[in-house]
């Protein structure tokens, strides 16, 4: 099974990149952030006419929104508020017995003060009701994590840690904050599975400047599985190359590979 996350920045701008993509690639499931259109105006058909089985949207105009399209069908859905805003940030599949999650968590703007910053302590609190919500759920499931979650937590997953460790996405808070949610669900970091922790692994460069040549990227997206799914873990890939196609997104998508059980 491969399980790609993706923030495609406006589905529909992207829709032609994602038809290339999935062309290239062949996603067994596609996860999509930053879909910024409401349910009714979303791209079904197109999705439809990939070979998707079904798709299942959380969407809001303008902002947000977030999708999961399957090849093979849903058996159930799920989606929750988290943060105290009601803001289309997560959806829930279930498909051949894996849980599967798709999180787009707040950016947090540019100050990481949250006295000072309401974003940065609202992507704070966003965290905290990861983490509150997953310390609950019942161990041993199939369940696989993904989304943007804003935040690089290890310093090969910037292109500067000094730099940029009191920049949002990379502050010692938001890290902690993370792991705190990465605690919570026993997951795995199903790319660092693959990818040493000491090897530089980016998924998101800026719009700004040469970004091939600055190679200036972080890695804010993530795949996570829980334990039992963890000796699957086949395979991993950031596309790379989609960064630098027609009107991209600053995000690549990144896959993961999961063997049959």
């Amino acid at each position: 099974m491969r399980i790609v996350s993706w923030n495609v920045n406006s589905v529909r701008v992207r829709l032609e990149a994602i038809r290339r993509f999935v062309r290239k690639y062949e996603p067994d499931v596609l996860c999509l952030q930053e879909t910024k259109v409401e349910d009714h105006l979303f791209p079904r058909d197109a999705f439809t006419r990939m070979g998707f089985a079904d798709t299942v949207v959380v969407g809001q105009k303008g902002y947000h929104g977030v999708a999961i399209a399957t090849r093979r069908p849903v058996t159930r859905t799920a989606q929750r508020q988290l943060g105290g805003r009601s803001e289309a940030r997560h959806v829930a599949v279930e498909v051949d017995g894996i849980e599967i999650h798709d999180v787009y968590v707040p950016a947090g703007g540019e100050r990481p003060d949250p006295e000072e910053n309401p974003a940065f302590a609202y992507k704070l609190r966003f965290l905290q009701g990861m983490a509150r919500w997953m310390r609950r759920w019942p161990r041993g499931r199939a369940r696989v994590l993904v989304g943007d979650f804003n935040v690089a937590p290890l310093e090969t997953d910037v292109w500067s840690h000094q730099k940029l460790r009191r920049v949002i996405t990379h502050t010692e808070i938001e890290i902690e904050h993370l792991g705190a949610v990465q605690r919570a669900g026993a997951w795995v970091d199903a790319a660092r599975v693959v990818v040493p922790p000491s090897e530089k692994l980016f998924t998101w460069w800026s719009h700004r400047g040469d970004w091939r040549k600055l190679d200036k990227g972080r890695r804010l997206d993530h795949i996570w599985v829980s334990p039992v799914l963890a000796p699957r873990i086949v395979g991993m890939k950031v596309a790379r190359e989609v960064r630098g196609w027609r009107r991209p997104s600053d995000h690549a998508p990144l896959f993961v590979d999961l063997e049959p059980a």
